[in-house]
């Protein structure tokens, strides 16, 4: 099987999902991102304490909303 064809079969099987499935989903795969991104802040800070990762996890989260919205802003302005 291609990477193609796989893709395409996993979107099939997303069609077919109801739409709680697949929040399901999304929010299943946000909570893993946030655990490995607690770790890598664990790695990286390894004297931080549980209040400490959470600051610097939400400040990551922050950080990467306000990137996507100069992307979006950037391509609004080229569209118009």
């Amino acid at each position: 099987m291609t990477a193609t064809t796989a893709l395409d079969k996993q979107i099939e099987r997303y069609r077919q999902m109801t739409g709680e499935q697949r929040l399901k989903i999304a929010l299943e795969l946000h909570e893993l991102a946030c655990n490995v991104t607690r770790e890598g802040i664990r790695h990286q800070n390894p004297n931080a304490d549980e209040v400490e990762v959470e600051r610097l996890l939400h400040q990551r989260i922050q950080l990467a909303n306000s990137q996507k919205q100069k992307g979006e802003i950037a391509v609004a302005m080229k569209l118009g």
